[in-house]
C-alpha cells in the first residue's frame, strides 16, 4: 500500500524542522573560529627566489605577488581573493613557499618577474570556503581547509590533449573540458597495502619483452647520454604498451623537442590515449618541478579509478636539476657534484607515487613507470643515475656504441637488468634469456680477438656457439619504430634462437 499525501499541516511541520536544523547549523559555523590571513610585504628579489615579511603560509602554500596594477587571483571555485581590489593590468606573480628563516619567507615564482617592486603585496591563497547545505547540520567542505597548496584539473578530459604544468592548455584546442580541481599533494600507499608485481607487461619492444620483461606496477630508469635514441624507444613504448591511459611527462627537455615528439614519436595513434604535460627548459625550476608533480598526479587519479596507466617521464635528472637550483637559491649546501641532500631525498618521493594500487578487491588500477636517467658525458656513476638505480625496480641502458654502430633500439643488454622478471616470466623465458646474456658476454670478452683476427675456431666450444649465433642475436635485438613485437613472440623467438 503507498502512503496518501502529506497535509498541509504535516508539510509545514517537516519545514519547519529543515529551517530547525539549518540554523542550528548556522550557529555552529558562526562558532568556530575564522583565522585572518597574514598579507605579506616583498622585500627582496635574489636572482630566483622572493623575500616576504609578514606571510604565514606553510611550506608548499601558493601566494599571490601583486604588483602596481596587478588584477586579483581567481579561483574558479571560490572567486577573487578576499582583500584584493579588482584592477587592470598584468595578473599576480604566483609563487610557492620553498622556506623561511625567522619571519621570512622564501617563495619561488612560477612566471616572469617583470613589474614587481619593493613593498609588492604577498597574498597567501585563502583557506576554502565552507557551505552548509539546506536541511543539514554537517558543513559541506569544498576541500580540505588546511590545503592551501596547488589544485590542477584532473579527470577525462585531459586525454588527448597537451598541457603546461599549471593545467593550461598548449595545444590551442580550447579550453580543458570534463575536468575538476583536485590538490596535487596526496596521502602515500601504505608499502603493505600495495598490491605486489605479479603481472608481465607487453610493451612492443622484442629486447625488453624477451629479456628484460617488465611487469605491470614496476618503475624502470631508461640510463642514457644524449642522443641514443631514449625518446624513439619512450614513443615506441607509447604506441605499443597494454594501458589503458599513457601520462607523459617532458620535464626540463628543449622546447623545440616538445611539438617533436608528439607529432613524429607519439603520433595521432598513441596520443589518442595519453595526457602530455610539457615543462620545457626555459621554464622557471619550480614550474619544471612542478610538471613532475603533476604528471605523477594524473597517473594517481587514473589509478585510484581501476585504470592501468603507463607514465613515461623524461627526464628524471632534469627534475633533480631543478630541484638543485632552487635548494642552492635558499642557501642549501651543496654535496655530491653540487646536488644539495634535499634532491636525494625529493627523487624516492617522486618515483613512490607510481607502482601497484591497493590489492584486490579495492577496485584501483596501477602505475607502471619509465623514467629517463640522463648520464652526463656517458659517465655510469653520475650521482643522480646512481641514486635512481638503488630506488627504481630496474633500468634499461643505451650504449652509445651501439647507437653510433645503428643499432636501434641501442639496449646494453649485459648492463640492463629488471628486477621483477622471476616473478614475471615463466622459468623456459629466464633461462633462454640467461643463456643469450652468457654467449652474448663471451662475445664481449673475445671483441678484440674477433677484430684483429686472431680467432681460431675449435678451440672453446661456448665461443664458437656465440660466433655462429651473433647474426642472429643483433638481429633479434635489433627492431625499427613503426614494428611490433608482442611478447608472446617474442618468447616463442627467444626460445627458438637459444639452444
Amino acid at each position: 500500500m503507498t502512503a496518501g499525501p502529506l497535509s498541509l499541516a504535516d508539510r509545514l511541520d517537516r519545514r519547519q524542522q529543515r529551517w530547525a536544523r539549518w540554523m542550528q547549523g548556522l550557529e555552529q559555523h558562526a562558532a568556530l573560529p575564522q583565522p585572518l590571513a597574514a598579507e605579506g610585504r616583498l622585500l627582496r628579489v635574489t636572482g630566483l627566489v622572493l623575500e616576504a615579511a609578514g606571510v604565514r603560509a606553510p611550506v608548499g602554500a601558493v601566494c599571490a605577488v601583486h604588483g602596481e596594477g596587478s588584477t586579483p587571483e581567481r579561483d574558479p571555485e571560490r572567486g577573487p581573493e578576499r582583500g584584493t581590489p579588482a584592477a587592470s593590468g598584468a595578473p599576480p606573480v604566483l609563487a610557492e613557499v620553498v622556506g623561511f628563516s625567522g619571519d621570512r619567507a622564501f617563495l619561488m615564482p612560477t612566471g616572469e618577474l617583470h613589474g614587481l617592486a619593493s613593498g609588492a603585496r604577498v597574498v597567501p591563497r585563502q583557506a576554502p570556503q565552507v557551505a552548509l547545505r539546506f536541511g543539514s547540520t554537517q558543513p559541506h567542505l569544498w576541500r580540505r581547509s588546511e590545503d592551501r597548496g596547488l589544485h590542477l584539473p584532473m579527470g577525462d578530459g585531459l586525454l588527448g590533449r597537451v598541457v603546461d604544468s599549471q593545467g593550461q592548455p598548449l595545444d590551442r584546442r580550447g579550453e580543458l573540458a570534463g575536468t575538476r580541481p583536485e590538490p596535487m599533494a596526496r596521502r602515500p600507499i601504505n608499502a603493505m597495502d600495495r598490491d605486489p608485481v605479479r603481472t608481465p607487461l607487453d610493451t612492443g619492444v622484442r629486447a625488453i619483452n624477451a629479456l628484460l620483461t617488465v611487469g605491470r606496477g614496476q618503475r624502470v630508469g631508461l640510463f642514457a647520454g644524449t642522443g641514443v635514441g631514449k625518446s624513439v624507444l619512450m614513443g615506441m613504448m607509447a604506441r605499443y604498451t597494454q594501458a589503458d591511459v599513457i601520462v607523459v611527462g617532458l620535464i626540463g627537455e628543449r622546447g623545440r623537442e616538445v611539438k617533436e615528439f608528439i607529432e613524429d614519436i607519439l603520433e595521432a595513434e598513441g596520443l589518442a590515449r595519453s595526457v602530455v604535460v610539457a615543462a620545457p627548459a626555459d621554464a622557471p625550476p619550480l614550474v619544471r618541478l612542478q610538471g613532475a608533480h603533476y604528471a605523477s598526479a594524473i597517473a594517481e587519479h587514473f589509478r585510484d579509478r581501476g585504470r592501468h596507466v603507463l607514465l613515461l617521464m623524461d627526464s628524471l635528472t632534469r627534475y633533480a636539476m631543478a630541484q638543485r637550483e632552487i635548494a642552492l637559491a635558499i642557501g642549501e649546501p651543496p654535496a655530491t657534484r653540487g646536488y644539495p641532500p634535499s634532491c636525494f631525498a625529493k627523487l624516492p618521493q617522486l618515483v613512490e607515487r607510481s607502482g601497484n594500487g591497493l590489492g584486490a578487491g579495492s577496485g584501483q588500477g596501477s602505475i607502471t613507470a619509465f623514467y629517463t636517467v640522463l648520464t652526463e658525458g656517458d659517465d655510469p656513476q653520475d650521482p643522480i643515475a646512481d641514486a635512481a638505480r638503488g630506488i627504481l625496480d630496474g633500468h634499461i641502458v643505451l650504449s652509445r656504441e651501439l647507437a653510433e654502430a645503428g643499432h636501434y633500439p641501442a639496449i646494453d643488454i649485459e648492463r640492463s637488468v629488471s628486477r621483477v622478471m622471476a616473478a614475471v616470466a615463466p622459468r623456459p623465458q629466464q633461462q633462454a634469456a640467461r643463456r643469450l646474456r652468457q654467449l652474448m658476454a663471451r662475445l664481449a670478452k673475445a671483441r678484440d680477438l674477433l677484430q684483429l683476427g686472431a680467432y681460431q675456431p675449435g678451440h672453446d666450444a661456448e665461443l664458437d656457439l656465440a660466433v655462429r649465433l651473433a647474426p642472429q642475436l643483433n638481429a633479434f635485438l635489433q627492431q625499427d619504430m613503426h614494428e611490433r613485437a608482442p611478447l608472446v613472440d617474442s618468447r616463442t623467438q627467444l626460445q627458438a634462437l637459444v639452444p
